[in-house]
């Protein structure tokens, strides 16, 4: 199916009954960490940022978890970076970065705006952000030089959820998405990775650029063609729009730091409960990794970008207190003494053949020293909730709530998960809209 076809033909009805499934579930999973991004500095600096620079104008879109109406634009930018703020969304392994966080507020966004309410449009919008932001994610580093940040490519994956929520023509969606490419923030990742700031992932940026395309493109603006989509060398990666589909792809994360530390995380978990230890038991933790993972270098957070964007950090806090949720990334566990003891003495080495797996593969392992001098060494381990071993929805389910009842209550958060799991049997999206903005 060629892709501009794809982006306006797609049909809820014609989406096999697993993917519609795995989209629900990333769905309630990009809620709930919403709900734990709300909270954040950043999320309220952004947010206030677009309540006085994005003005509401005629057709409006409310910001997600705050109500106050902005630009459909401003919608999208606020909900990527308040999503992003918690870095516990979904992710592709060969995009090195999060197709739904930003498709997820555009689509939110373009769907109030332009009141047009079906649940199974909206599925199928969210969908979209999915499979051609993958597609144009893994396009962008067959044919960049460079690691660049999420938004980078969901800005053409936004600029395809516009267009198809205004009804744009051909040609309009073709410069659409050639405007949303060029205009896409084509920011350097490891920067960020070395200097953990709130720029963070460039999502919000995204889905703003993708959004206001779709504007442009109607009035009349004209963009250069999106060569990650239309270029020869690319061609392979969107010939099979339809019959592959890349949501299947996407991996789940349990914890709410970067997916590149939690390896680790993982082996130092496993190995302190299956010897049945505590952190007091630990002299020191020794890891290996893969050098991308070793680039994550902060030891002693002072933010929670900081906390974020670790590789120490976490594995200790997993040590001492047995996971990760979203206390643990916060100034309160920054003064943790054992947290700090472990962070500070943790040896951190990268190996050639972890190195040679990146980025299909992520691998890591631990060695815990314990305080009688013996030597616990985990199996080389990748991170829990792969797509070839996705976690139940039960857990998904756990994580939502423990990310949502605190900020909803738990009755609002049951009525939100509830509304977003029935979407794309005939309903509205008015209820799980009005939930999702509801002011925290």
């Amino acid at each position: 199916m060629q892709l501009i076809d794809f982006i306006h033909g797609l049909r809820w009805k014609d989406v096999p009954a697993p993917v519609q499934d795995r989209t629900r579930d990333f769905l309630v999973d990009l809620l709930g960490v919403a709900a734990g991004g709300i909270g954040t500095r950043l999320s309220r600096i952004i947010r206030d940022h677009a309540a006085e620079q994005f003005a509401a104008g005629s057709a409006p879109a409310r910001m997600i978890l705050d109500g106050r109406p902005v630009s459909p634009a401003g919608a999208a930018l606020t909900g990527g970076m308040t999503i992003d703020a918690y870095d516990a969304h979904d992710g592709h392994r060969l995009t090195k970065g999060h197709a739904g966080c930003a498709a997820l507020p555009a689509a939110m966004a373009m769907a109030e705006a332009t009141a047009r309410l079906d649940g199974g449009d909206f599925m199928v919008s969210l969908l979209l952000g999915y499979e051609i932001g993958t597609r144009a994610g893994i396009a962008l580093h067959r044919t960049a030089c460079d690691y660049h940040t999420t938004g980078a490519w969901t800005a053409l994956s936004c600029a395809a959820i516009a267009a198809r929520y205004l009804g744009l023509p051909a040609d309009q969606t073709h410069h659409a998405l050639g405007i949303a490419e060029y205009h896409g923030p084509r920011s350097q990742m490891m920067r960020c990775i070395d200097h953990p700031t709130m720029l963070k992932d460039g999502s919000g940026w995204g889905g703003m650029a993708g959004v206001s395309a779709g504007y442009l493109a109607r009035s009349g603006f004209t963009g250069a063609p999106a060569i990650t989509a239309e270029s020869a060398d690319v061609a392979d990666l969107w010939c099979d729009l339809g019959r592959t589909w890349r949501v299947m792809e996407q991996y789940y994360k349990p914890f709410p730091v970067c997916r590149w530390a939690q390896p680790p995380v993982q082996a130092v978990l496993s190995l302190m409960q299956a010897h049945g230890l505590r952190s007091t038991d630990v002299a020191r933790i020794e890891i290996v990794t893969f050098h991308q993972s070793l680039r994550l270098a902060t030891r002693t957070p002072l933010t929670t970008e900081e906390a974020q964007y670790s590789t120490a950090f976490p594995a200790a806090v997993a040590a001492v207190r047995g996971s990760i949720g979203a206390e643990d990334i916060t100034e309160a566990a920054f003064c943790d003494p054992e947290i700090r003891r472990l962070a500070e003495g943790m040896l951190v080495t990268e190996s050639d053949t972890y190195n040679a797996a990146f980025p299909a593969r992520r691998f890591a392992h631990a060695v815990l020293v314990l305080q009688d001098g013996t030597r616990l060494e985990s199996p080389p381990t990748e991170a829990r909730g792969d797509p070839e071993a996705m976690v139940s929805r039960d857990e998904m389910h756990g994580k939502f709530h423990a990310c949502a009842d605190p900020v909803l209550g738990a009755a609002k958060a049951i009525a939100l998960r509830k509304a977003a799991e029935a979407l794309g049997h005939g309903q509205s999206i008015e209820s799980l809209l009005d939930l999702a903005v509801t002011p925290v």
